[in-house]
């Protein structure tokens, strides 16, 4: 509720000092923008020993869910990927070659969703493969509850991507305009 709001954003402005850059504690924050129905600020953690930061803030760009899902190979609608962020599914092939193969078709960045749709509060820490490659693009996990619900979101209204502003600052929003998923346990 409204108290909990207040505890965490006197917990994000007070005790930390200066956030560095716009990661706070490792958390990287995103808004949707459309489709309006999802219209929240989500939170994400960017992979732990591989792939690049933003050092960009895109206000307006493109989260294009990859087609198949898990992004282990070529894509269907890698035209669609190219200078956008790319939606992926956890699975099939380790969290490196997801992002390799985004970077590959031109992709901004690379959000993997976990696999499993009930996840709403455990964030998996994303970690390089033993195959000594490398990748450029930022890599983020987000939570298996919320790729879901924007995956849905994209399909029943018949549209091909989300557009996003990305990272977020979330010190630079009042209070009141913390707008979390309503279905994000505190």
């Amino acid at each position: 509720g409204a108290a909990m709001l207040a505890w965490l954003w006197l917990w994000l402005c007070g005790c930390c000092g200066p956030a560095r850059g716009l990661r706070i504690h490792e958390y990287l924050y995103f808004q949707v923008l459309s489709p309006g129905d999802i219209r929240y600020i989500f939170t994400a953690t960017p992979a732990k020993d591989f792939g690049g930061v933003f050092n960009t803030r895109y206000d307006q760009i493109h989260l294009v869910p990859a087609d198949p899902p898990e992004a282990c190979g070529e894509l269907n609608n890698g035209v669609f990927i190219q200078d956008q962020i790319a939606l992926v599914e956890r699975g099939g092939c380790s969290f490196l070659s997801k992002t390799r193969v985004i970077q590959e078709h031109g992709g901004r960045a690379v959000i993997i969703a976990d696999n499993a749709y009930d996840n709403d509060s455990f964030y998996i820490e994303m970690v390089q493969d033993s195959s000594r490659r490398t990748a450029d693009i930022p890599a983020l996990f987000l939570l298996g509850r919320d790729g879901y619900m924007i995956r849905r979101s994209l399909e029943q209204h018949g549209l091909p991507w989300a557009v996003i502003s990305i990272p977020v600052n979330v010190t630079s929003i009042p209070t009141y305009e913390m707008m979390q998923p309503p279905w994000t346990f505190w």
